[in-house]
């Protein structure tokens, strides 16, 4: 008993002292966010255009939606959108009630509603469709978005810039505090984004929905760890 009580005391001894010497091993970094933002002008648009039509049997308010937006679609079609830029996003058919004050509403006809989720690439010609889409029988506009086809390049200049962004803030807190860069510890891509309100140009369609198309801000953010050097 006197040999294991003198052995679990030694050992309590012995565990602080390993403690300064793991905290002398820790490396001394520094971590910082960059942040990079690069504008770009919108090679696209994506709308959100849709038919809704009423009916006395949810058959032909069916029917009659089914008409209208086959004429939307032609149109769409004549105007130059690719059947693979068109998607039905919602469909629905919906009874109408009426008497909401009294104790028993009633059904009174049914409304039915196909929306298409639609990209025009032919970012000029985005007015002229919507205008033409709403006198072959779309009355609902749920959306107007512009976009890039391919936003990578426009991202890693954005991503670029975040770095660059990231060693400026880290080499003013090493001055700050005295000391100098080491080498990249890690980089973390903290992901990217399109700024969702475009800055205002010129009007992109002279037809009678006027359309203007901005530019996007592209945003990436890093964060990156360097070593304090010695």
């Amino acid at each position: 008993m006197r040999v294991l009580s003198a052995l679990i005391l030694s050992t309590a001894f012995a565990l602080p002292l390993a403690a300064p010497t793991l905290a002398e091993d820790l490396p001394r970094t520094i971590s910082v966010t960059g942040t990079g933002t690069i504008e770009a002008a919108p090679d696209m648009a994506t709308l959100m255009i849709g038919v809704t039509t009423q009916g006395a049997t949810a058959a032909e308010a069916l029917a009659e939606n089914s008409k209208a937006t086959e004429a939307v679609i032609a149109r769409l079609t004549i105007s130059g959108v690719a059947a693979r830029d068109m998607q039905t996003s919602n469909l629905s058919i919906n009874p109408n009630w009426t008497g909401y004050d009294s104790s028993t509403p009633t059904i009174s006809g049914y409304v039915a509603s196909n929306m298409l989720t639609v990209r025009v690439r032919a970012l000029d010609t985005t007015g002229a469709i919507l205008d033409a889409s709403v006198a072959d029988g779309a009355n609902t506009l749920n959306g107007l978005t512009f976009g890039l086809a391919d936003p990578e390049p426009a991202y890693n200049d954005a991503r670029r810039e975040a770095v660059e962004d990231a060693r400026a803030k880290a080499e003013l807190l090493a001055s700050a505090a005295g000391v100098k860069l080491g080498q990249v510890m890690s980089i973390t891509d903290a992901g990217a984004m399109t700024d969702p309100a475009p800055m205002y140009r010129d009007a992109i369609s002279a037809s009678p929905v006027p359309v203007v198309g901005g530019e996007l801000g592209l945003v990436a953010n890093v964060a990156v760890t360097w070593a304090i050097a010695e």
